[in-house]
C-alpha cells in the first residue's frame, strides 16, 4: 500500500491509522504563525462510525487504502440487514440497514449500489446521486407567490420531507438528489 505525506490527505481518502480504516471527512491546511504547517484532519472510522481528529505534519506519513468498488443490486429487507446481489457473479450478501445512514429511504427494490470492499469485508455503501420518487402529499400552489424563489414542503412516497419548488404537486414525481436531499427536477 502506498505511504503519502501529512499534507498530501485529501477529503474521501482512507487511511490506515491506528491499527484502523479511516475515511478523511474533513482537511484543513493551518499555518501557525510560530511552528510547522500541518494538516487538521477529521477522520470517521469505516468498521464503527466514530470519529478522530488528528494532526498530521507534512513528514507524518499515513498509509493510504484503496478499496475496490463494485456495483450489486439490492433484492430485500431480511430483518436488520439488507441483501444485495453481485450482477457478475450472482453471489448475494448481506449488509446491516445501518451502512446506509440516513439515506436508508432512498433504497428501491433493484436499485444498483456502489459497495466498496477492502479484502472480502464490505465497508460502504453508496446510493446512486439522483433517485426518483413520488410526492404523496404537499400544499397547493398560491398565485402571485411564483414570483420569488420560494419553496414549499413536501412529504415522499418513502417518508421522508424534502422543499420543492411552488408549480410542483402531489402526486407528481420527482428526482431527488441523495447527497443533500433536495428536490434537483422534475421526472
Amino acid at each position: 500500500m502506498p505511504k503519502i505525506n501529512g499534507n498530501e490527505i485529501r477529503p474521501g481518502n482512507i487511511l490506515e491509522h491506528n491499527g484502523g480504516l479511516w475515511s478523511a471527512v474533513k482537511v484543513e491546511h493551518v499555518k501557525p504563525g510560530k511552528g510547522g504547517a500541518f494538516a487538521q484532519v477529521e477522520l470517521r472510522n469505516l468498521r464503527n462510525g466514530s470519529k478522530l481528529n488528528e494532526r498530521f505534519r507534512s513528514a507524518d506519513r499515513v498509509e493510504r487504502v484503496r478499496l475496490e468498488q463494485k456495483d450489486q443490486q439490492f433484492l430485500y429487507e431480511s430483518g436488520e440487514m439488507l441483501v444485495f446481489m453481485d450482477s457478475e457473479s450472482f453471489e448475494q450478501i448481506e449488509l446491516p440497514v445501518g451502512i446506509l445512514g440516513d439515506r436508508r429511504p432512498f433504497l428501491q427494490d433493484g436499485m444498483t449500489v456502489q459497495i466498496e470492499y477492502y479484502g472480502q469485508e464490505a465497508l460502504n455503501a453508496t446510493l446512486p446521486q439522483k433517485v426518483t420518487c413520488r410526492i404523496v402529499e404537499t400544499e397547493p400552489a398560491v398565485k402571485g407567490q411564483t414570483a420569488a424563489n420560494s419553496f414549499k414542503p413536501a412529504v415522499l412516497d418513502n417518508g421522508i420531507r424534502v422543499m420543492v419548488p411552488p408549480f410542483v404537486g402531489a402526486d407528481e414525481e420527482i428526482v431527488v438528489n441523495t447527497e443533500t436531499m433536495e428536490y434537483a427536477e422534475r421526472a
